[in-house]
Order: C-alpha cells, then sequence, then structure tokens
C-alpha cells in the first residue's frame, strides 16, 4: 500500500482506502460479522484510512468502525465522519452550531472516543457555502477538543470551490470517478494549490464501474441502486454517478477493451483514479473480505499508459458528458 498526504492535516493516509456506507446501510443485505471480517481485512492490506457517517445505518457503521479499534489495538486507524444528514428536514436553517454540536457529541458516543478524527459537513444544501457562522462553529469545535480537523462532502464542485474559501477546511469529498470527470478541470488545480486533501467518493459508481452488473440485475428494496434510480431519495448523482442504468452498462463494456493484462475492471477504475496527483485517496466501498483485496489490489498496478488515459477520455466526452458534466 502507498500513503499520500492529506492536505495539511498531517495524516498520510491509504490511496485506497474504505468507504463504509456499505456496511451501514443502503446498499441491500449486510451482516455484521461479515463487515468487521471487510473491515480488518483492510487494515490487513494496508488501508488505515476509514469514512462513514452519523446517518449510514444509524450510527451503526460508526460501530462497527468503534470495534475495529478496539479489535486493533495499536494500529493507526483514522476515521472520517460526517454530520447534518440527521437534520429533518434537510435545509440551510438547520445548519447551526447548536444542530452540528449535538450530532458530533452522538458521534463520539459511536465511536466510542473523546475527538473526532475528521469531520466533514455531510452534502449541506448549496446555501450552507454561505453561512460564515457554520465554519465559525466548526473552528470552535476544533478549539474545545471535540473535533481535530474538518472538511465538507458535496454533490457540486461550485461547493467545493466555495468550501475552500473558509481557510480552515482541510478536506473535501467528491465524486470523481470515470463517469465524473469533471472536477479535474477547475477543481483540483485549486485545491492543491491550497493543500486541501480530496477524498474521490463512489469511485466506482455504485458498483458499476466493477463491471459485475447486467440488465438483469436486481437490487434489494432498501438498495438506493434500486429506490434512487431517479432521485426519488435523494440526489441523483449518487447512484450510479448521474447516469441511466443502460448508458452506464455499455460504457463499461468499452471500457473492458482498455483492462491491463491480469486486471479487473475495479481495479482500472481505480488506479484511473490515482492517475491524479491532486487525489489523496479513493474510498471504495466493500462488504466482503474479497472485495477488499480486489480494491487493495489496484493500488499495485503499474500507471496506466498515455493511450487509455485517452481513451478513457475519449469515451467520457462522446457518452457521458452530455448526462452530467453540467449538472454536478
Amino acid at each position: 500500500m502507498k500513503y499520500r498526504e492529506l492536505g495539511r492535516t498531517g495524516y498520510k493516509v491509504s490511496e485506497i482506502s474504505f468507504g463504509a456506507w456499505a456496511i451501514g446501510s443502503a446498499w441491500g443485505d449486510v451482516r455484521d460479522d461479515e463487515s468487521l471480517a471487510a473491515l480488518h481485512a483492510a487494515v490487513d492490506g494496508g488501508v488505515n484510512f476509514f469514512d462513514t457517517a452519523d446517518v449510514y445505518g444509524d450510527g451503526r457503521s460508526e460501530q462497527l468502525l468503534a470495534r475495529l479499534r478496539k479489535e486493533r489495538p495499536g494500529e493507526e486507524i483514522v476515521i472520517a465522519t460526517k454530520a447534518g444528514r440527521r437534520l429533518d428536514p434537510h435545509t440551510a436553517a438547520g445548519y447551526n452550531r447548536a444542530n452540528i454540536a449535538a450530532f458530533i457529541e452522538r458521534s463520539l458516543r459511536n465511536l466510542e472516543t473523546d475527538a473526532l478524527d475528521l469531520v466533514q459537513l455531510h452534502c449541506p444544501p448549496t446555501e450552507v457555502y454561505y453561512l460564515p457562522e457554520m465554519f465559525a462553529a466548526l473552528d470552535g469545535l476544533v478549539t474545545e477538543g471535540k473535533i481535530r480537523h474538518y472538511g465538507v462532502s458535496v454533490e457540486k464542485v461550485e461547493e467545493a470551490l466555495k468550501a475552500i474559501e473558509f481557510e480552515n477546511v482541510e478536506t473535501v469529498q467528491i465524486i470523481y470517478n470515470v463517469f465524473r470527470q469533471r472536477p479535474a478541470e477547475l477543481f483540483f488545480p485549486r485545491a492543491k494549490e491550497k493543500r486541501v486533501g480530496i477524498l474521490a467518493r463512489l469511485p466506482l459508481s455504485s458498483g458499476m464501474l466493477a463491471g459485475k452488473m447486467t440488465r438483469e440485475s436486481n437490487f434489494a428494496a432498501d438498495d438506493h441502486r434500486n429506490f434512487n434510480r431517479h432521485g426519488e431519495a435523494f440526489d441523483v448523482g449518487e447512484t450510479f454517478s448521474g447516469v441511466p442504468f443502460d448508458v452506464g452498462l455499455a460504457a463499461v463494456e468499452e471500457l473492458r477493451r482498455l483492462l491491463p493484462e491480469g486486471a479487473s475492471m475495479a481495479q482500472l477504475a481505480l488506479r484511473w483514479i490515482l492517475m491524479s496527483d491532486a487525489v489523496t485517496c479513493a474510498i471504495p466501498g466493500a462488504k466482503r473480505p474479497a472485495q477488499v483485496a480486489e480494491n487493495i489490489a489496484a493500488a499495485d498496478l503499474p500507471p496506466l499508459s498515455e493511450e487509455t488515459m485517452e481513451a478513457v477520455r475519449e469515451l467520457y466526452e462522446q457518452r457521458i458528458r452530455p448526462l452530467v458534466h453540467h449538472y454536478w
């Protein structure tokens, strides 16, 4: 495993890390024993950074990570969590010090710790990035010792650019994958300039880029790939990156011809992300140890050729860009 600096935080984190949404909720059936086995497999493979949120399984994901820490004493395990989506209704007005402080207290209990390594506002409404008092409140929570560092998880490039105008925003989590290439155009250079860590979320586009789905694939009723295909529950860009299912399947078939010898589709997709030196890490999810092993192996692939990178760019320009580029 290789490690990269997480912005100005002082953390050096595994370039393939672990996204813990799937072990919490909204990805179909999941068992805690299997989830813990996946978490342990990640640590065994050199993963030291785990991303979760207070709403993943209503705290289930955070609690599993607390168990992991207890079962792996002496290991460096950095945990990022997110706050804000517990608001009901989820509006900008709810982003105030009292509410966020209460959410952080709950996460401290779930994670069984005195201070959170990294807290990220969880895809708040765009208006929140125009509330300096919210970021001042986060500064206050750092001063109090409740959190060590903070950042944001965003839906849109414009939100990412606005967020890093606040000098103490140290990380941005953003959807970046073969199907969502816009962040590299303007945001990545600006983030590098300000030494902001970038977490590439949904790196496999809800599993589409793992290359194992077909038109006959079925998803459980509680899987967002079933119930959020058209943005019924939250932003449609969170499901298959906003790309229609059939279009995604066809694009994946074109990508297969680019596979390095012995590599899987998931590994190609993850290695493509790591080609950007602006990205700190990709955070694919996993529910089973075998998935973890496949993801981790992507870090060992040699750099992709210029021809492969150009072919991916052309595929995006021709098939995907009109569907997603100007929306997020």
